[in-house]
């Protein structure tokens, strides 16, 4: 939970830039469409380059009594919440047209910098929180409603800003309708709402940089990363532009990020234009918030369901199913744009899909990290330019896009400010919305199903990275080495949820069988005589003994009532272990790091 509540800040302030920033700019701010959308590229493009080099700088980093990338998020936490709130305020009454757009370029690409540092670790760290392959996929579940939690969030105090904005323009519109013959008292009630406007972004940035502080407290003392057991030497890491070229070279990598990024593209040229489409294309401005709630609270709530879904059909099935979502969703709304119920239904369809696109790509993407690592075992600590590239390519879709929809608009006369548009414009907020995402996720879906990484082979990287010695046709099963040791009234007992769940361990876990009756016999007779051997001695027979299995997959064989030795015995050894400290000394030593 510690770990889902790091993902907040990110995404949070995401929402808030692609949801309200270009209407700030273009009606606030006032720019001119060409330069807001220079602005809105240049600064998505500058963080896509940067991305990969950070992560390349995390996984040079060294390690600190912290960790490794706890301490890229504990320095860039405030320095970013302060360029988000810069994002927001500009002296715009004291600066030239220059000056302002110098202004807002800066800070945007400040601040996509400054992220960067935060949330190429950030994801970086589900890796090295431990556990296995579903343990990954869950806290990536954990993490990506957490997320969805914060989008409803950033949504809320926006769309309340931008509500606020839409009402008062109307009003101000009105005005000027009824006194178009008296225009000496036009300009004033309206700059006036403009500068009231600019102080409510304002406030909402000062509150989300807050959230951002708390948020990164909560994963910075309630998360313990752990180090990985094979670390590279630094004579052995391959060069940036090599290290590239090895994650370009991957073609599973190469499937998944290139079906990522036409998905990330389609998903965010219909939601980037959703307040401007509701606005001058669906009539209904004032609905806003209401129609982006309900798309949030959907996808929010689908995404636990799609966990579920993952586990039982696959990866890849789900992905395609909940992709498949948006396209006649998508349609409908163009179709009857300005049926409020109709609406409503179809944000409840896209908000499904819209939880697809955040969680099963991120959820597949440590599985291509094992597979380059099975296939290059010498090339270690590059997990974060794997996720730094992924983001690499989420981020550079999305300047994309947001780019091409304002030149577009900036194209059909779209002008800052004014109360009606013609025809041309809302034609191209429907094609932006609707027809072009529509394509751009087809072609995606194409890349996805050419991805060669699915269930079967997610186990058999499982059983490669973590060996266990070969089984034999003669060999038993070692639940009954177990049984053995127990009684019979527990053994009854155990049986009926022995066979239960003998096939869910055979599916989701390696196999974990001895090679011969010997090492059965003498795991038995390990369990057995631990007690009347010194603590050194124990130590010692009972990691010769658990090398020959997997401990994490020996603990899921076991069903809810039965107890190995290694339990109790990982207990006693734990007070003696130097590396298992307890959650007290964990955030003392965080505190004494600062």
């Amino acid at each position: 939970m510690c770990y889902a509540v790091g993902g907040v800040p990110y995404q949070m302030t995401t929402a808030a830039v692609g949801i309200s920033l270009q209407i700030f700019l273009l009606d606030v701010v006032q720019m001119e469409a060409f330069y807001v959308s220079m602005i809105l590229f240049v600064s998505r493009a500058w963080d896509a380059v940067t991305d990969p080099l950070v992560g390349y700088l995390v996984s040079c980093s060294n390690w600190t009594p912290i960790g490794k990338l706890t301490p890229w998020l504990v320095i860039s936490t405030p320095f970013t919440a302060l360029s988000y709130v810069m994002l927001w305020s500009a002296p715009t009454d004291s600066m030239s047209e220059a000056g302002c757009v110098l202004w807002f370029l800066v800070a945007a690409c400040l601040f996509e910098t400054l992220m960067s540092c935060y949330n190429v670790p950030y994801v970086s760290l589900n890796m090295f929180l431990g556990g296995h392959q579903r343990d990954r996929d869950s806290a990536t579940a954990y993490r990506m409603s957490m997320e969805m939690v914060a989008m409803l969030l950033a949504s809320v105090i926006q769309g309340q800003v931008v509500s606020v904005y839409n009402t008062e323009k109307q009003e101000a519109c009105e005005q000027l309708a009824q006194a178009h013959h008296t225009p000496q008292s036009t300009s004033t009630p309206q700059t006036a709402s403009l500068q009231e406007t600019q102080k409510a972004f304002l406030v909402s940035a000062l509150v989300m940089g807050a959230l951002f502080f708390l948020c990164s407290v909560v994963l910075f003392f309630g998360v313990r990363e752990e180090r990985a057991p094979l670390c590279s030497d630094d004579k052995m890491r391959p060069s940036y532009v090599n290290s590239l070229k090895m994650l370009i070279s991957h073609v599973p990598y190469q499937r998944l990020v290139l079906g990522f990024v036409f998905s990330v593209l389609a998903f965010q040229m219909s939601l980037g234009n959703f307040a401007l489409f509701c606005s001058h294309a669906a009539g209904l401005g004032s609905q806003f918030q209401l129609l982006l709630l309900v798309l949030l609270v959907s996808a929010s709530l689908a995404v636990p369901l799609w966990q579920i879904v993952l586990l039982r059909i696959g990866k890849k099935t789900a992905l395609f199913i909940g992709l498949s979502l948006f396209i006649p969703a998508a349609i409908v709304v163009a179709c009857v744009p300005s049926n409020l119920p109709v609406f409503i239904t179809m944000c409840i369809l896209m908000g499904f899909s819209v939880a697809t696109m955040f969680l099963l790509p991120w959820s597949m993407l440590p599985d291509v990290v094992d597979d380059f690592a099975l296939r290059h075992p010498s090339c270690k600590d590059l997990e974060p330019l794997f996720f730094s590239g992924y983001a690499f390519c989420s981020k550079l879709a999305g300047g994309l896009s947001v780019g091409l929809s304002t030149m577009t608009l900036q194209i059909v006369g779209y002008k800052a400010g004014a109360c009606n548009h013609g025809d041309g414009v809302a034609t191209a907020l429907i094609v932006l919305f609707s027809p072009a995402p529509i394509t751009l996720l087809l072609i995606g879906m194409v890349f996805f199903y050419t991805y060669p990484v699915n269930e079967r082979r997610c186990l058999q990287l499982q059983e490669q990275l973590h060996p266990v010695a070969p089984s034999s046709s003669s060999s038993p099963d070692p639940r009954e080495c177990i049984e053995l040791q127990q009684s019979p009234a527990i053994v009854a007992s155990a049986s009926g949820s022995n066979l239960k769940t003998s096939s869910l361990n055979k599916a989701y876990s390696s196999p974990c069988s001895y090679q011969h009756d010997k090492n059965c016999s003498l795991k038995s007779s390990t369990c057995s005589n631990v007690s009347d051997r010194p603590s050194g001695k124990s130590c010692r027979s009972t990691s010769h003994v658990q090398s020959n299995i997997n401990p994490q997959l020996h603990k899921q064989i076991l069903s809810p009532y039965q107890h190995s030795a290694e339990d109790k015995l990982e207990v006693n050894i734990s007070g003696t272990d130097p590396s298992c400290f307890s959650s007290r000394s964990h955030v003392r030593s965080k505190v004494s790091w600062v």
